[in-house]
């Protein structure tokens, strides 16, 4: 496994449709879903820092992207941009204040304008978490589809 931050020899960002690149996108988006799935109630991560806990094998808004079609049980709301604010506001479907209430339901302060504090409300998963995501989502695709 690459430090984080780092792709490994011979792996490349994922874009577009190049050949493989459905296949790869899939098994990075549960990486993503499993991540999110293990922050705890009252803390957040930011798109870019998931991007490169993961390898940085998505960008941070293909991050955003496997955010918009999570599943239910993936708590999306907190995953929020760099300055930690709210990324939902611009989305169609979302009602207004919708990812800030959600957060708030959770003990997260607001401050005047609009953004929370991530030295405070950071979470920084420890290495052991890092490998249980990367290894159950290796785990997932040798089972095949669930």
């Amino acid at each position: 496994m690459a430090p984080p931050g780092r792709r490994t020899r011979g792996e490349r960002r994922i874009r577009g449709d190049a050949p493989g690149a459905r296949e790869a996108r899939g098994r990075a988006f549960v990486r993503v879903w499993n991540l999110v799935r293990r922050i705890p109630p009252g803390r957040v991560m930011t798109y870019g820092q998931i991007a490169g806990l993961l390898g940085n094998v998505l960008s941070p808004r293909a991050v955003g992207w496997a955010m918009h079609g999570c599943p239910p049980d993936v708590p999306w709301q907190r995953v929020v941009n760099a300055r930690g604010g709210c990324s939902t506001e611009r989305m169609p479907g979302f009602p207004p204040g919708i990812q800030r209430a959600l957060l708030e339901e959770e003990g997260i302060e607001f401050r005047p304008n609009g953004t929370l504090d991530l030295a405070r409300y950071r979470w920084e998963p420890p290495p052991s978490v890092l490998a249980v995501v990367i290894e159950t989502t290796e785990e997932e695709q040798d089972d095949g589809p669930a």
